[in-house]
């Protein structure tokens, strides 16, 4: 299937390591002009390197903290100067998962927040009177399982995003803007290794909790991600998706 993604401009944020080196190689394939970011401009260099030998367009590396006061207003000007300003994906990947036990010290909510939250609107908000100014746009946050093992920040952030995402997906899907959440479940990154260091560590967690049996590779979100930022997908906004082997244990 012909995606029609040829041209169409993107920006990763997140980009440096495991799901978002995944998204950013997927959309490169299909032939848009990619973007990435994230703090590590080592790492950002290493996934633009391979994406360029494998025979695709090298992404464009931006070097910034997501969560910095002044981070939207150096995304925008930074895209402004690779796409003449107009973005038509925007992928709000980067995050992290940080358990908030209660007595946990209030800076760890204000930083998880900040991080999984704030900065997703922020950042967005920069780019979305243009996709409205168009008549296109598509907006893809990689959110996270509303199933929680524990008390963690992250999960209420990531709640907080799906909710404002289908609040913009009422008010401007008219205007040809779509914005989706994509939910991984447990996905080979650097994230997962800490968590499960061995193949051994994994595969239990697998027979546990992952009716597949597996990890997924961060290309399986990146697959998502560029069918949902397709015109074939023009009728899909509003949604929160699944990625996650069956993992995900309730209908609701």
């Amino acid at each position: 299937m012909d995606l029609q993604l040829k041209g169409k401009t993107a920006l990763v944020t997140g980009g440096s390591v495991g799901i978002g080196t995944g998204i950013a190689r997927v959309l490169a394939e299909e032939g848009c002009k990619v973007a990435i970011t994230a703090r590590r401009e080592d790492l950002l260099n290493e996934v633009a390197d391979d994406i360029a030998a494998a025979g695709y367009d090298r992404p464009t590396v931006i070097v910034q903290d997501i969560a910095a006061d002044d981070a939207a207003d150096n995304l925008a000007a930074a895209v402004g100067d690779c796409f003449s300003g107009n973005l038509d994906i925007m992928v709000n990947n980067a995050g992290a998962a940080v358990p908030a036990p209660v007595g946990c010290d209030e800076q760890v909510w204000i930083d998880v927040m900040n991080l999984n939250w704030w900065a997703v609107r922020r950042v967005s908000d920069k780019f979305i009177p243009g996709m409205i100014e168009r008549q296109w746009g598509r907006i893809i946050n990689i959110t996270g399982t509303m199933e929680p093992f524990n008390i963690n920040a992250a999960t209420c952030a990531k709640a907080a995003v799906q909710a404002w995402a289908k609040g913009v997906s009422r008010e401007h899907s008219k205007d040809g803007l779509t914005i989706n959440c994509i939910i991984p479940g447990r996905i080979h990154s650097e994230q997962n290794v800490r968590n499960w260091p061995t193949e051994k560590d994994e595969l239990e967690f697998a027979a546990q909790h992952i009716p597949q049996g597996i990890f997924g590779d961060p290309e399986d979100i990146g697959n998502l991600v560029a069918f949902v930022s397709s015109p074939k997908a023009r009728c899909i906004s509003g949604s929160v998706m699944y990625v996650d082997g069956g993992m995900k244990r309730f209908a609701h």
